[in-house]
């Protein structure tokens, strides 16, 4: 179902939800639009709230099977305008977000749903799960000239890194800033502030909790990596984000004619792949 805008699916479209987590999918363009939601039906998310354009082109047997919120992601404040009010409609729901052409894994993502996830995390007294955006790109940017396709997605099997968060002059417990894929290796392109690769896409909305900006909370037990006691499950968001930008933005475009190198690995979508890399880690799940 279409609604005309956000607040209209407040306050229309709120009781039609379904139990369990909501899928927020962001449109920032026309690209890859039914892959990336038939990926994320696949995980049973059975609650897809799709924000973007009214000239979104999604595929008739789709339609029926999510919300299309028409939505302006072109502002600055796009991400928190949009999350921000949905966090505070639906407290004690999990969420997940991200943008078109990303893929969420978790592990065992080919035999276990996103509610099972979430059940998991909310048994080990979490309210959010980490996730790293691992940047895919296309094999051969003179067929497909804006870093995407499905069939011929590669990704880095190494060069990610992380350094301490702080703030204020001091450490902040348990937070890590992650860097590596294409943000690292094109960093001349790429400003400081949208070179990092966590995020927290995983999370339990509850009252008061707001997204920041930069991808963190104003609850900052929601951006660790772990809890106090043991490590938990991380997941991993596998996206042509940033492939799309460094291809589309006229400033990079010409100066980049591949984005393969020594380190780059087919990508074989599936949740193994990851594991074996180290990009995301099962903590006590098995």
């Amino acid at each position: 179902m279409r609604y005309s805008s956000l607040p209209d699916f407040l306050s229309t479209g709120l009781s039609t939800l379904k139990g369990g987590p909501v899928g927020i999918l962001l449109m920032e363009d026309l690209s890859e639009t039914n892959s990336t939601i038939r990926h994320h039906l696949g995980l049973g998310l059975k609650n897809l709230l799709v924000l973007g354009t009214e000239r979104l082109n999604i595929s008739r047997e789709l339609q029926d099977q999510i919300h299309h919120v028409v939505f302006d992601l072109t502002t600055d404040s796009a991400l928190t305008d949009a999350m921000n009010p949905l966090i505070a409609a639906l407290p004690e729901r999990w969420f997940y977000y991200g943008y078109n052409a990303e893929y969420l894994f978790y592990p065992f993502s080919e035999t276990r749903s996103v509610g099972e996830v979430t059940t998991f995390a909310t048994e080990e007294r979490r309210a959010s799960i980490l996730t790293y955006v691992i940047d895919l790109y296309a094999d051969d940017l003179n067929t497909h000239s804006n870093g995407v396709s499905l069939p011929d997605a590669h990704l880095d099997r190494s060069g990610y890194y992380a350094h301490s968060r702080h703030r204020d002059g001091a450490d902040l417990e348990r937070q890590l800033d992650m860097f590596g894929g294409l943000r690292w290796r094109f960093e001349e392109h790429v400003p400081w502030e949208r070179r990092k690769i966590d995020r927290i896409g995983l999370f339990r909305a509850q009252k008061g909790l707001e997204l920041r900006g930069d991808h963190t909370f104003n609850e900052e037990e929601y951006n660790t990596y772990a809890c106090p006691w043991h490590h938990n499950l991380t997941a991993a968001i596998c996206s042509f984000r940033a492939a799309k930008s460094l291809k589309t933005n006229p400033g990079s475009s010409s100066e980049i004619d591949s984005f393969k190198w020594h380190n780059s690995e087919k990508f074989a979508w599936h949740s193994g792949q990851l594991l074996d890399i180290g990009l995301m880690e099962p903590g006590q799940w098995f």
